[in-house]
């Protein structure tokens, strides 16, 4: 068995021994998911994965890049999906973490369409990606900004929480711009969020920007200005 099949498998296996058929409905309706859960918490599952990858370490590139979307397009439970996410990101690959990688984040952002996985996707992988390859990524954000996908903008908006001084004020600020009269949730939540993320390190840029913007939801307006009053 290759490496990523032997991992695809342990992943599954795993899962499976730790399920609980009483949580994973309730867990199921938690999340409003299609897909059903194993009914596997955070906390066990992540220590699973853990495990499967300190043991299946992948050759190269391109078996990492076919065993993340193996998980992820073949999952039959959520679970599945999430450890999908955690291999993407783990450290032992962390040198490939690079504007070649994009494709692939999108089609979990675009297929996953949800935010458990857009968020984590979002921040945690295309975030960094930014930060380190500026020249390469922006144009991109900038697409994905006034794209069809709800799910694609919310990742420009969101993409920066956590960057603190690194952020990019001229990217987001033109990422809320173009959504500032969507009426979509999960875009004015992501708006208010950032905002409210960014303020930490730039708390008068938040208020100006605040008031520059009558426009904002109530909704972002309020995230925006939560520690700021």
């Amino acid at each position: 068995m290759q490496a990523g099949e032997a991992l695809v498998t342990a992943v599954r296996t795993g899962l499976a021994e730790l399920a609980d058929p009483v949580k994973a409905p309730e867990m199921q309706a938690y999340m409003k998911s299609a897909m059903p859960f194993r009914g596997v918490p955070k906390p066990p599952r992540g220590k699973l994965v853990r495990a499967v990858l300190a043991e299946h370490v992948l050759p190269d590139r391109v078996t990492f890049t076919e065993t993340v979307l193996a998980l992820w397009r073949e999952a039959e439970y959520r679970e599945e999906r999430y450890a999908a996410i955690d291999l993407s990101g783990h450290r032992a690959y962390r040198q490939w973490q690079d504007p070649e990688l994009l494709p692939m984040y999108e089609e979990l952002i675009v297929t996953g369409a949800w935010w458990d996985y857009v968020d984590e996707v979002a921040i945690r992988r295309v975030g960094p990606i930014l930060r380190g390859h500026r020249a390469d990524v922006t144009p991109v954000l900038r697409r994905w900004m006034t794209d069809a996908d709800r799910w694609r903008r919310r990742t420009a908006v969101i993409c920066q929480v956590s960057a603190k001084d690194e952020v990019d004020q001229e990217l987001l600020a033109d990422a809320i711009e173009a959504n500032l009269d969507d009426r979509d949730f999960f875009l004015r939540k992501g708006i208010g969020w950032a905002l409210r993320d960014h303020a930490r390190a730039e708390p008068e840029w938040v208020r100006a920007f605040v008031r520059a913007h009558p426009g904002l939801s109530p909704l972002s307006a309020r995230e925006a200005m939560k520690h700021l009053r």
